[in-house]
């Protein structure tokens, strides 16, 4: 059998992060994942997915991102049951995210220009994505370059390309 669940979409709210009795990490969030088609209107509609993470992954999670912020799940589905306090059965459909990625870079969230979508400062040996950052924007020389601007030729040798 085959359980695997892979998504894309946003935070409808800041995370909450709780501890278990026996002080395990476990935060939820709801990921809104827009759908491929629109309809009738011409709207694209989305759905609401419910998301739970455990341990480190949740801290990081919780610490990292808000609001607003696109987010990549990799996990599985899973269904609960529990009765509720008017004595029904409520069952529950969640994925339990097995990964979580954070797709925007720091400081950068759906409602730019303001702070409140944004990652709280810290180093980066402490963020989730370590110095990778660092070592990326190292290899790029300036962003508003366009190489290709001058209509010009460029060289390349038959060593650099891939075939």
């Amino acid at each position: 059998m085959m359980n695997r669940v892979v998504l894309v979409g946003r935070l409808t709210k800041d995370p909450e992060l709780r501890f278990t009795p026996n002080g395990v990490a476990v935060a939820t969030f709801t990921l809104a994942v827009n759908r491929s088609f629109t309809n009738q209107q011409g709207e694209r509609e989305a759905d609401f997915i419910q998301c739970v993470v455990w341990r480190r992954p949740a801290e990081n999670v919780a610490n990292f991102l808000k609001k607003g912020n696109l987010a990549g799940v990799d996990g599985r589905i899973q269904t609960r049951s529990y009765e509720g306090q008017d004595g029904k059965r409520v069952y529950v459909t969640e994925v339990q995210a097995e990964s979580v990625q954070f797709l925007e870079p720091k400081g950068q969230s759906s409602d730019k220009g303001t702070s409140s979508g944004s990652y709280p400062r810290q180093n980066d040996q402490d963020s989730p994505y370590g110095n990778q950052n660092q070592r990326q924007n190292q290899s790029y020389t300036k962003v508003d370059e366009d190489p290709f601007a001058g209509g010009g030729q460029i060289d390349i040798s038959d060593d650099d390309l891939p075939f």
